[in-house]
């Protein structure tokens, strides 16, 4: 299996297929199974980058440094496109790997030539549904019963199994650090911003060619004013109205807790067939 070591922290990452560079990113802190369907539908024509962002999948476990967690994820993902010789780069993802995306774009322009984004999260409510999941409930876990708590929890136990290493990763970590990361990790998060710790002003200086697919409200985790408010920022964004009805929504939308492993992908398949199309035009066209 293949990984990538970064300042001592090893991702881990696949490539399929060649032509032009896509580096995928799934929603919530699922793993790079999530889009293992829609990598197979785009692999006849593109080179495909799956990974696995830290603190998900088969990566190691990271809290700590002075970046936000959306943030450091972005600097994985530059770091990554560079050592496998494969930026400029399109990158596409849904909902937080939508965030990301553009946390990329923002803040490294110089390795995407265009960004795809579908079910776009982090608008004004956002927050307030999706941080308890991300941060709260294991900030809980660390103040009650320490780090053997944490690492109990459903979350961390799923990236024990799947990487041993990440046991001793959060055991030898002082609880009342990973309390306080885990706390500015939230503050950053939960910022009033458009699109969670993305700012106006970062926004604006997007300039790359973006496709933006509107979640489906009044879905507040995905709610449409967070891809209206790409748009209206950014220097060269197309808004596209959700591909889903209400109805259809229920039955395949993001409602549910994030599933550790192969289990993401079922809901991903659903929508892999017309994502892999949309994202092929774009790219024929740019």
């Amino acid at each position: 299996m293949p990984y990538f070591n970064i300042d001592g922290v090893n991702l881990y990452y696949e490539e399929h297929g060649s032509g032009p560079a896509v580096i995928l990113t799934p929603g919530g802190r699922n793993d790079s199974n999530a889009l293992r369907p829609l990598a197979a539908l785009l692999s006849s024509r593109c080179r495909v980058i799956l990974h696995d962002r830290c603190n998900c999948g088969r990566s190691d476990v990271v809290i700590g440094g002075e970046l936000s967690e959306q943030h450091l994820w972005a600097e994985h993902m530059a770091n990554l496109l560079s050592h496998v010789g494969a930026a400029p780069a399109y990158v596409a993802g849904g909902s937080a790997g939508s965030r990301t995306s553009l946390t990329l774009a923002v803040r490294h322009p110089e390795v995407v030539r265009g960004v795809f984004v579908w079910e776009m999260s982090g608008g004004p409510r956002s927050a307030e549904f999706t941080a308890p999941n991300y941060y709260g409930q294991f900030i809980d876990a660390a103040q009650k019963g320490g780090m053997a708590a944490v690492a109990e929890t459903e979350f961390f136990a799923q990236r024990i199994q799947d990487n041993p290493s990440n046991r001793d990763k959060l055991l030898s970590m002082p609880v009342v650090e990973f309390i306080a990361v885990m706390q500015r990790w939230q503050v950053a998060y939960s910022a009033p911003n458009p699109v969670s710790d993305l700012t106006e002003e970062q926004l604006k200086s997007l300039t790359c060619p973006i496709v933006l697919f509107e979640g489906n409200s009044p879905d507040e985790v995905h709610h449409k004013s967070a891809a209206e408010s790409v748009h209206r920022l950014a220097l060269n964004a197309e808004l596209r109205p959700s591909a889903w009805t209400q109805a259809e929504w229920d039955v395949i939308g993001q409602h549910e807790q994030t599933f550790p492993g192969i289990a993401a992908t079922h809901r991903y398949a659903m929508k892999a067939t017309f994502y892999a199309a949309q994202l092929l035009e774009f790219i024929d066209r740019i």
